[in-house]
């Protein structure tokens, strides 16, 4: 059995653990922040006999624990012999994290009572010797969130179990565009089945209105372009870290072309490398 992957993520209040930690659950780690020292081994030790698969774990662990600074050493130690350890240390230069500080209004953790550019100083003192167990060090000084996110995927990403979850949603105009779509696209142009007396009940899952919305050829050749800018485009959202893209096909009340349209695209793009859910908002209306 391959040996459990761990990351302990540390460093300094204000370097971006957290948000390192929400990137890393979103590359499918199993996530725990601020768990006590103590604890550690058995929660390993758990996750290790769980038969749910828990291959990859990240513990954010730093001085807010009033034991860590005094365990850690011994911890890292125990650990490295008995599992893929890797220890990833965040800091920033003192200026940016008392901006950062200032700008959210957080009390620093450390050194309560005492100036925040004091307790700066002090936290980094007390995490000298973390710093130099550390495995990584990234300064996130200069880093925007979206920068962070993207060398921690450089870095962690399992690009072999790495998958985007595509959902194509009709809808009707008259209802509103949806709020989660990142790409809308209008249908407006294709043969309307509602002015045709033996279609008009039916809906745009049904074969003689999918046969009367291609019927056509500019149904199929809208059909192939999007088919072809999708493929353009989700390998470079799937590089830039995203992990769900919805596109929103719209009709005027959301119940034959948007519905036909998404189902005909649904199913040009199931033999991708992606999991595809396909949502009718408002064929019932």
């Amino acid at each position: 059995m391959a040996k459990l992957k761990i990351i302990i993520i540390t460093g300094l209040s204000g370097s971006g653990k957290s948000y390192a930690i929400k990137s890393l659950e979103d590359m499918g780690f199993f996530c725990v922040d601020n768990l006590p020292s103590a604890l550690v081994p058995k929660f390993i030790e758990l996750c290790s006999q769980s038969d749910k698969g828990v291959a990859r774990i990240a513990l954010g662990i730093d001085a807010r624990e009033k034991d860590f600074l005094g365990s850690f050493g011994k911890l890292i130690d125990e650990l490295k012999s008995n599992s893929d350890l890797e220890v990833l240390f965040l800091e920033a230069s003192d200026e940016v994290l008392a901006r950062r500080f200032s700008e959210t209004r957080r009390p620093h953790p450390i050194g309560k009572g005492k100036p925040l550019a004091e307790s700066i100083r002090l936290e980094r003192q007390m995490m000298e010797d973390v710093r130099r167990k550390a495995d990584r060090i990234i300064d996130t000084s200069t880093l925007t969130i979206h920068q962070l996110r993207d060398e921690l995927s450089r870095k962690y990403r399992d690009n072999g179990s790495q998958k985007l979850t595509l959902t194509i949603t009709s809808f009707g105009f008259k209802y509103g565009v949806p709020y989660d779509a990142d790409l809308v696209f209008d249908v407006r142009f294709l043969p309307n089945p509602n002015f045709v007396p033996l279609l008009k009940d039916m809906t745009g899952k049904q074969k003689p209105v999918q046969e009367f919305v291609r019927k056509k050829g500019l149904s199929s050749a809208f059909l192939r372009k999007v088919s072809g800018l999708l493929e353009f485009l989700l390998p470079l959202y799937t590089s830039e870290g995203k992990n769900y893209l919805t596109i929103a096909i719209g009709c005027t009340g959301g119940r034959h072309r948007s519905v036909a349209v998404a189902e005909f695209l649904k199913e040009r793009m199931k033999d991708k490398k992606m999991e595809i859910t396909v949502r009718h908002r408002d064929i019932d209306r």
